[in-house]
């Protein structure tokens, strides 16, 4: 069984590998999702697979806790759910991180964004700008933003929270804090939120959300507020115009009230860059920023010549 994962795991086209005992194995090389023949698996075979996974990664996969997310070498991330949370049994989900050699001019070459975009992006992080960047999941948002970082002055410090450690950016000086899993007894556990205020006293400059998805939305754009600029955040989104109500969707769960909310925002983003992937591949679909004036989250997208 580890024979035929760690195969797909080596083959460089591989971003994503879906496993469970029901469906089998899928991966996706960058056109969608195909069946892996040969593969079978039975239910125990595929939670044992996960638990050994999840273990590598310091973390446990049991009855108390069926959900969880490791990181492993080489930046692999592993998200396992137990059955019977895992309706028709347990489901893996691994995601490999490709993004080692990406640079500005193949992603030109490819057509994923545009000269003018790319000069416009530059002089944002150059700037101190602090950036958002949106996209469905597997759109490449983690991706981007650890490449626009690595454009960050080299004299900076980067602080980085994560709830699993994916940023994997190129600088000299980049410092990154993972929330914990509690542990048996329900103690130890470390959130995002609770570790806003940590990055606050390690003297960041730059100060980066891997991806908003919780309550600690607030913590971080209050932190934003207060002179951490030129940092930047990942969002779940569909398009560019679903940022406002994702982020009041997230500000309500932060304990936010619309207004609030706002004028953190109004205070903290400075630009939203919005990625798609497509059957030609994964692109910038637009960037844009927030209206200043407005009472409410209102995004007016850039125009580019020949984006």
């Amino acid at each position: 069984m580890f024979a035929l994962l760690d195969t797909q795991i080596r083959n460089p086209l591989v971003t994503d590998i879906l496993i469970s005992s029901n469906a089998g194995m899928w991966v996706d090389q960058g056109s969608g999702l195909i069946p892996v023949p040969r593969w079978e698996a039975t239910e125990k075979e595929v939670r044992a697979l996960a638990v050994e996974l999840i273990d590598r990664g310091g973390r446990h996969l049991d009855i108390a806790h069926p959900c969880v997310d490791v990181r492993l070498e080489g930046g692999i991330r592993v998200h396992a759910v137990l059955a019977p949370v895992a309706a028709h049994g347990t489901a893996i989900s691994i995601r490999i991180p490709r993004h080692h050699d990406l640079t500005w001019e193949k992603l030109q070459e490819q057509g994923y964004l545009s000269p003018q975009q790319h000069e416009y992006l530059h002089a944002a992080v150059v700037s101190q700008q602090t950036i958002l960047v949106t996209g469905a999941a597997g759109a490449g948002k983690t991706s981007l933003l650890a490449l626009l970082l690595s454009d960050a002055d080299p004299h900076q410090r980067i602080l980085v929270l994560e709830d699993v450690a994916e940023l994997q950016i190129r600088h000299p000086h980049v410092i990154t804090l993972e929330a914990r899993q509690a542990n048996n007894e329900g103690a130890g556990g470390l959130t995002l939120e609770q570790l806003v205020p940590q990055a606050l006293r390690m003297r960041a400059d730059r100060l980066v959300l891997g991806e908003c998805r919780g309550s600690e939305l607030g913590a971080v754009l209050s932190a934003l507020n207060t002179g951490h600029t030129g940092g930047g955040m990942t969002l779940h989104a569909n398009t560019l115009s679903d940022v406002p109500a994702r982020l009041r969707a997230l500000g309500f769960l932060s304990g936010l009230s619309e207004a609030l909310l706002t004028t953190l925002v109004h205070g903290a983003v400075d630009l939203v860059v919005h990625v798609e992937r497509g059957e030609h591949g994964r692109r910038i679909a637009q960037m844009g920023t927030f209206a200043q004036n407005s009472r409410s989250l209102e995004i007016h997208p850039l125009r580019f010549g020949s984006s």
